[in-house]
């Protein structure tokens, strides 16, 4: 089971956040950190029975879709089903769209991320997008953005990458 965030556990999450996810792909830790007092942005994590944290997910929930900003899991607890069964515990927890950022199918590891994600039934949007700069001196990244239960139309792309560049990426 997933639990919401002890604050005082959030060093171990950044600290699974460094090694999980290339630097451009996360804030500074003061700035990750503030995102804690954001009424929209929560991280759940799944502890272990000796309260190490396994993994965690981070997400903002608005009114019309829930956005995955960080899903990973613990090097030591890899590859025993963990993101899988974190992942769909969340989107059954919402009755709305579940979207989330893939890199490019331009690697191995990405593409294999993509294919994790359509194994838990996330679909590939082919429409561009370009994750803003999440922190100074970064660039901009190509990717995806894939949605549960089913892919969005045009319309609703855009307004999930409105709300994206507004709320988010600020």
């Amino acid at each position: 089971m997933i639990e919401r965030l002890r604050n005082e556990d959030f060093d171990k999450i950044y600290n699974i956040m460094e090694m999980s996810f290339p630097s451009e792909e996360y804030r500074p830790y003061d700035k990750q950190k503030a995102l804690l007092n954001k009424p929209e942005y929560s991280i759940y994590a799944m502890y272990s029975e000796y309260k190490d944290i396994k993994a965690f997910i981070a997400l903002w929930d608005f009114s019309e879709f829930a956005f995955i900003e960080h899903l990973a899991v613990h090097p030591e607890y890899r590859n025993c089903g963990i993101g899988a069964y974190i992942l769909n515990e969340l989107v059954e927890r919402f009755s709305k769209t579940v979207c989330l950022e893939v890199e490019l199918p331009e690697t191995e590891i990405a593409s294999r991320r993509i294919g994790f994600y359509k194994r838990n039934n996330f679909c590939l949007n082919q429409y561009p997008y370009m994750q803003p700069s999440i922190s100074e001196g970064m660039k901009p990244v190509p990717m995806f953005i894939m949605t549960s239960p089913t892919e969005v139309d045009k319309d609703f792309f855009e307004h999930i990458k409105g709300t994206l560049y507004t709320k988010v990426y600020i």
